[in-house]
């Protein structure tokens, strides 16, 4: 028996985001709903045997495009560094241009920024109530 639209659109979201309760969110009217009801009926989803052999599905396909397109990616710059190194006239930037063009269109370009605290451990932080927020506001609100 196939999946319904939502369950379709549920699977679809989930590979797109990563997040059940967000695909959730995007397949279903979840408006009313609170966060651990949505949380909860998410991971149901998940553990549907028909929708989780759709997401594997949709993901076994996106790795195997994305890999391929990384091999090209890949065999397109060695060629234009190639073209690059042994060119007589500057057209070969044009190559390498496009073909980073190509990466930065299939999101292969993405920076990774880890934030992290002091020697790599966690970010400190402080819990303040409402009041105390609105002085510290206040403070450096009264200095400008």
């Amino acid at each position: 028996m196939p999946l319904t639209p939502k369950q379709e659109a549920f699977a679809l979201a989930y590979v797109e985001t990563g997040n059940a309760s967000e695909a959730y969110r995007r397949a279903y009217s979840a408006e009313r709903m609170k966060p651990e009801t949505v949380n909860r009926t998410a991971k149901d989803l998940l553990d549907n045997r028909k929708i989780a052999a759709r997401v594997a599905e949709i993901q076994a396909a996106h790795v195997e495009r994305h890999k391929l397109t990384v091999d090209d990616l890949l065999a397109e710059l060695e060629e234009a560094r190639q073209a690059a190194l042994s060119a007589e006239t500057a057209q070969s930037s044009a190559a390498v241009a496009a073909t980073m063009g190509k990466a930065k269109l299939l999101g292969l370009d993405k920076q990774v920024i880890e934030h992290s605290g002091p020697g790599g451990g966690p970010i400190a932080t402080v819990t303040v109530s409402p009041e105390e927020l609105r002085k510290a506001v206040q403070s450096v609100q009264d200095k400008f």
